[in-house]
């Protein structure tokens, strides 16, 4: 027992013994002790930026800090090794087989995944830590089923994504409160990993998810100084990818690079999660309603302008400008739709490396050769830091404009609604990556498929056909689509679906969406491993 930290649950009690030992909480009592305050000041600010966009007020490039981005000498720390090169990285979640399959796989680096791709259970939370650790350690190695999963001489680099800033761990608290789920991932692995990674020829990398302002980055950058000094590790030790996914974050791109520049492995393009944040912070502008999910591509015109200026960004502080995640997965038993979806990834990848990217993420081993393929071809050297884009201008009303081709249509609305239920019913039950119509779906599809519902419906929207969507619509559709969800995705129950489609009903006739689907329902997590009910609902 560690003075003021409680475990409110024992569903992984083997795992728990290995992984939360007194001096691991210890270390995660003094992060909790020393940083959280500033977490939740942080996420009050978030809730003030919302209401001057809903107020009328454009968001712009932070006049405080135009010294930053105009001074042209300082850049961030040269790559770390094993992150020289980093063309195709593989991502997914933390379960014993699927690490030993991502770092098989031929990719460059994984990035072993605690929030987009999970379901936060605490058993798939500490075990996925175990994972890691033996992976670190070479002890992962099992049979299943008759088959043996081993690592190969030379797997990928691993890279740790945490859960973000604004997510909790109710099942532990510290001194009454729920930890901040970005240090309970962090400090685990971090305390558990880092020194055995440096001496085996690496470092402790991450990636860091859902940041809107560089004061956000800039308390990542603390935390690593702490964590460094505290088990006496050089600062600079651990390096950092931010993945651009808020469009607040957007407007701040060299100053997170800045303040974590001693830290920092570059930017990464989350397209799927700033498409959902470019929807939900313009919820008041009925100028910003969206076309179709499958209409907005990375080349409509904000999202385009999103990418230029990322790749420019890194480049000129010689930092990786990392591709995002093609939603294809390869479709087994019908070549030609097979051929149809690769020929999609191909094409994405081309435009990404043409661009300037370093690299792109893959979410399924086979896509590997394919991405691997045309960045070999286009890319010669480990990186295109050289590529400096200096022909690139991007205002902001180039990442706030709108003008996006496409329509709203019944099938785009049914689509919605059935990947919500399917993805949403499977996360409830534990599983936070799913396959659904040959796309790979997480929780950032879901929440395009949520608040484009919301926006939908609360603006009225008229479909192709000159019908409106209604709160009643997306109802029927609810009822409808069940059918299809339990076939494609068996495992999910009954009473999932239930709790999803009441979930999805006061979702479209609140006045404005919640901020996040996965805050919304980690209560039903939490009371399934038993967690007390004043620890069960955020804080936040």
């Amino acid at each position: 027992m560690v003075a003021g930290i409680q475990v409110h649950t024992s569903t992984a009690k083997q795992a728990q013994t290995e992984i939360l030992t007194d001096e691991a909480l210890t270390f995660l009592g003094a992060l909790h002790r020393t940083f959280d305050k500033t977490r939740k000041s942080l996420l009050v600010a978030r809730e003030t930026v919302q209401q001057r966009l809903d107020g009328g007020l454009p968001l712009d490039f932070p006049p405080e800090t135009a010294h930053i981005r105009a001074e042209a000498a300082w850049q961030c720390a040269p790559p770390a090794p094993g992150l020289e090169d980093r063309r195709v990285e593989i991502t997914g979640p933390t379960d014993r087989k699927m690490v030993i399959n991502a770092l098989n796989s031929g990719a460059k680096t994984f990035m072993a995944d605690f929030e987009d791709a999970s379901s936060p259970t605490f058993k798939a939370m500490i075990e996925g830590q175990v994972n890691l650790r033996d992976a670190i350690r070479r002890q992962i190695d099992f049979e299943s089923g008759g088959k043996s999963y081993k690592l190969i001489e030379n797997p990928a680099v691993l890279i740790v994504r945490p859960r973000g800033w604004h997510l909790e761990e109710p099942r532990v608290t510290v001194d009454n409160a729920p930890m901040s789920g970005s240090l309970f991932d962090f400090g685990l692995y971090f305390f558990h990993n880092a020194k055995e990674l440096v001496a085996r020829g690496f470092g402790p990398y991450f990636y860091l998810p859902k940041m809107e302002h560089y004061l956000e980055a800039r308390l990542w950058n603390d935390v690593f100084n702490f964590s460094q000094s505290y088990i006496g590790m050089a600062h600079g030790t651990i390096r950092a990818t931010v993945l651009i996914e808020t469009l607040p974050a957007a407007f701040h791109m060299e100053e997170i690079l800045f303040e974590l520049r001693t830290h920092s492995s570059g930017l990464n393009c989350g397209r799927w999660d700033y498409i959902f944040s470019f929807i939900k912070r313009r919820r008041a502008d009925r100028g910003a309603v969206l076309p179709d999910r499958k209409d907005v591509t990375m080349t409509v015109p904000f999202m385009d302008a999103y990418v230029r200026l990322l790749i420019q960004t890194c480049h000129k502080r010689k930092v990786a400008a990392m591709g995002g995640m093609s939603a294809q997965i390869p479709i087994k038993g019908d070549e030609k739709a097979n051929e149809e979806a690769m020929s999609k990834v191909r094409a994405d990848k081309l435009r990404e490396v043409t661009y300037g990217h370093d690299g792109t993420w893959i979410a399924h081993p086979l896509i590997n050769k394919i991405a691997r393929a045309v960045f070999d071809e286009h890319m010669i050297g480990p990186n295109q830091y050289h590529v400096r884009r200096e022909d690139v201008r991007v205002a902001a009303v180039d990442l706030l404009n709108t003008a996006v081709p496409g329509k709203v249509t019944f099938d785009g609305v049914k689509s919605n609604v059935a990947t919500i239920l399917a993805y949403t019913g499977a996360w409830i039950g534990g599983n936070g990556c799913i396959p659904y119509n040959w796309l790979m779906e997480d929780a950032a599809t879901a929440e395009i498929a949520r608040v484009q519902l919301w926006q939908w419906a609360h603006y009225g929207t008229r479909m192709d056909n000159g019908d409106p969507v209604t709160a009643e619509l997306i109802d029927q559709l609810l009822s409808e689509v069940q059918d299809d969800v339990r076939k494609a995705v068996p495992a999910i129950k009954d009473e999932n679906l239930r709790i999803v489609s009441e979930y999805v009903k006061g979702q479209v006739r609140q006045a404005w969406p919640s901020d996040f689907l996965t805050s919304d329902l980690m209560p039903y997590l939490a009371a399934a491993d038993g967690v007390p009910p004043k620890f069960q609902k955020s804080a936040l």
